[in-house]
């Protein structure tokens, strides 16, 4: 994975009882110590950045784009700009957080490599997309409103070339009310072990109960396949996180 050339502050946000959790937003406050609660808190995040920026350079094409929606402080974008071997790919970040567009493209501007990435603050659901020959979408879909998700999807396979793909990350639900309980235990462990307090983990939970709504892996599935991809496939899954990807036939 990429790293941060400025040391991230530590995630201290939900260490104090608060009287009211207002709902999570990528503010100014979560940009600061982004790196250190993703890291945190996502269990095989770096697996994942480096594993996505391998995945796209075996399907990136020529003269395409590559797109990075929800791209946060660029870390897919730099996983594939290191790993592109194709000439004049251009990557393209987009997210619709101010704080985050700003301190990504310093970011990015800090590495040199071949592949340019641009960022672009935009919300994913309007922005126009160019041909492109794979689009990710790293932990993104899940804080986009569910009733938006299908035309989102359908949206992204269009734009796609035939051969390209889609690479999603998301949380999951498991769709059983025992299993669930367990891989969530599970996690919550996970964030005990990097130094989080069962008072941190209650209120990120609350903070995130009404913006991060999750779908189980079925959906994710059938969703793509009924709009036009021929094949999904998961590639990486560490308790209720999973990387998958989906491809566009010939």
């Amino acid at each position: 994975m990429p790293e941060f050339k400025n040391k991230a502050s530590p995630d201290t946000i939900y260490q104090k009882p608060q009287t009211k959790v207002d709902d999570f937003s990528f503010n100014h406050q979560v940009v600061d110590v982004f790196p250190d609660m993703i890291e945190r808190s996502v269990p095989g995040y770096a697996n994942i950045i480096d594993g996505v920026g391998r995945l796209a350079a075996k399907f990136a094409v020529p003269n395409t784009l590559i797109y990075d929606l929800g791209c946060s402080l660029g870390a897919v974008s730099l996983s594939i700009a290191k790993h592109n071997q194709q000439p004049n790919v251009q990557i393209v970040g987009v997210d619709n957080s101010s704080a985050m567009v700003e301190r990504c493209q310093r970011h990015v501007d800090s590495y040199n490599y071949e592949s340019p990435i641009s960022i672009k603050e935009a919300d994913i659901v309007d922005f126009k997309l160019d041909k492109a020959s794979v689009i990710v979408m790293n932990f993104t879909l899940q804080f986009i409103k569910p009733k938006f998700r299908d035309a989102l999807m359908a949206k992204l396979f269009d734009a796609l070339v035939p051969g390209g793909i889609l690479i999603l990350s998301e949380k999951i639900k498991l769709g059983h009310a025992a299993m669930d309980s367990a891989i969530i235990d599970l996690h919550h462990d996970f964030k005990r072990e990097n130094g989080y307090s069962n008072l941190e983990i209650s209120q990120k939970r609350t903070a995130l109960e009404n913006v991060m709504i999750l779908d189980e892996y079925s959906l994710h599935e059938k969703r793509l396949l009924t709009i036009g991809f021929e094949a999904v496939s998961i590639w990486y899954q560490q308790f209720n996180f999973v990387s998958f990807f989906a491809i566009k036939g010939q």
